[in-house]
């Protein structure tokens, strides 16, 4: 059975942080933000937070879906910057939608986790154990970023985004011979390599043992080994998604990527040998959200009448882990 997304959503904390706010703070300047990130401003909290934004962004999905909270079966959010260890953000947001119906539970895949959150939503729709999921990344990463390290945190915003996804009763045909729903999907993970990408949690410490080397709670990135890393593996498991679904660059309409920087987009791009118009950005406006960007662009394009029925998407991140995953669907809402 095929599966369409019938309602998204976003949601952004008000305050605008631009790249001058951040030449206060740090010593770098807009054009240095710009050239290297492709970034202008971010969004940055003031008290919002991960499950509040994940909250408006869901109510904002069952909106246009039409559909109530009570009606939802099943709550997947993909963040990696929760308030509480316990309970899960995503048990939080359930409480503050009113689903009381659904089972939730949270995903940790970093900026990757929109897009392995629609993975397991959907495997558990085809499974006939649910009939439709609310899947979103919410990140509050200003809080886990070194405001003194310029190199980290003119990156990050803050934001949610989210989509209803439903099983189709029956195969929906588009006016161009499309099978709307998923038609592939690719995932992966590097972990040998993970700590390019870090953030530390709390260190052992109980009456038996502390632990000697204290390290700091803020996220560490070795930029390079990043941007190394998104730059092949990115497209190397696009290719290997239309491979699967015996499809080419030249089938699909846009390429929805994780909107960490500019010229990785631009990179990725060139290596597919695809025209860099389908590949829309919004980074400019509010930066690299993590596990938030692939939804809130996705809403963003929805809402513009970007995205038409039977458009061809390929979703697309990577991130800390190190994981990585490509996604084809068929517009069908």
């Amino acid at each position: 059975m095929a599966i369409k997304i019938t309602g998204t959503g976003s949601a952004l904390p008000e305050k605008i942080v631009t790249n001058f706010d951040m030449a206060e703070l740090v010593e770098t300047s807009d054009e240095w933000i710009r050239e290297r990130t492709g970034i202008a401003e971010r969004r940055i909290s003031t008290g919002d937070t991960v499950s509040s934004l994940a909250a408006k962004a869901c109510m904002e999905a069952l909106a246009m879906a039409k559909r109530d909270a009570a009606d939802v079966d099943l709550i997947l959010v993909a963040t990696c910057s929760p308030e509480l260890l316990l309970p899960c953000c995503a048990c939080q947001v359930q409480s503050a939608i009113g689903a009381h119906q659904a089972v939730a539970f949270d995903l940790n895949a970093a900026c990757s986790g929109f897009l392995f959150a629609l993975n397991t939503a959907y495997a558990y729709l085809q499974t006939g154990l649910y009939k439709n999921a609310l899947i979103v990344g919410s990140e509050v990463l200003s809080k886990l970023i070194d405001w003194t390290d310029r190199s980290t945190c003119v990156l990050f915003g803050d934001g949610a985004g989210a989509a209803f996804i439903e099983l189709s009763k029956t195969d929906e045909i588009c006016e161009n011979g499309r099978a709307a729903g998923l038609e592939e999907m690719v995932m992966g993970s590097d972990g040998a390599k993970g700590m390019v990408l870090a953030c530390a949690e709390r260190s052992v410490s109980n009456p038996y043992y502390k632990e000697t080397e204290q390290i700091k709670p803020y996220v560490c990135m070795d930029g390079q080994e990043v941007y190394k890393f998104a730059t092949r593996q990115v497209p190397a498991c696009i290719k290997e998604a239309l491979e699967k679904a015996n499809l080419t660059v030249d089938d699909v309409d846009l390429f929805v990527l994780h909107q960490a920087n500019v010229r990785i987009i631009e990179s990725v791009a060139k290596r597919l040998k695809a025209d860099l118009s389908k590949f829309p950005m919004n980074l400019d406006h509010i930066g690299n959200m993590s596990s938030a960007t692939i939804p809130v662009l996705l809403d963003e394009l929805n809402r513009n009448g970007k995205i038409k029925k039977g458009d061809r998407l390929v979703l697309s991140g990577f991130g800390a882990g190190l994981t990585y995953g490509a996604s084809i669907l068929v517009w069908g809402a």
